[in-house]
């Protein structure tokens, strides 16, 4: 199969959109990234999918430490300035835990330790050890097949 069958296959699962943040030094790096999932409950750990060409890899293997924020459906523009879609620079107004930058008003920011990487394929795999988080309410902003989606809030009453 070829790379674009397999992309086309991977965007068929719905994902939430997450900004993975990190401090090195005096430097704050950000990405977008929907390669996300939890692995652990005891010890709690979470995974993030960085790229081998990405800035983030050597920002986190670095710092030692890395943040995670659950993006909410008015945050495409944060989306897409993370994952380099918009020819600016901004100043964000970050929300700090633990000298940590997070993305503020997200539905969630998890602060994690590096707990583990693991080299897969072009992709490098952050386990990280969550040593605090911040939820929030409101609704996700979702991606499928390449596009930013709305989950439709339908309550079901039985």
């Amino acid at each position: 199969m070829d790379d674009r069958a397999f992309r086309n296959a991977m965007g068929k699962f719905t994902t939430g959109v997450t900004v993975i943040t990190t401090k090195l030094g005096d430097e704050i790096h950000g990405m977008t990234a929907n390669a996300f999932m939890s692995v652990s409950l005891n010890p709690k750990l979470v995974l993030v999918s960085v790229d081998n060409k990405a800035t983030m890899k050597r920002y986190i293997n670095n710092s030692g430490k890395f943040a995670v924020s659950f993006l909410n459906q008015e945050q495409k523009d944060l989306s897409a300035y993370f994952a380099g879609q918009k020819d600016e620079i901004r100043e964000i107004d970050f929300h700090w835990i633990h000298e940590l930058p997070t993305i503020k008003e997200a539905l969630v920011n998890i602060i994690c330790d590096l707990h583990d990487t693991v080299d897969a394929g072009d992709h490098t795999l952050f386990i990280g050890k969550v040593t605090d988080l911040v939820v929030r309410e409101g609704e996700p902003l979702a991606f499928y097949e390449g596009k930013y989606r709305e989950l439709e809030n339908s309550e079901r009453v039985k």
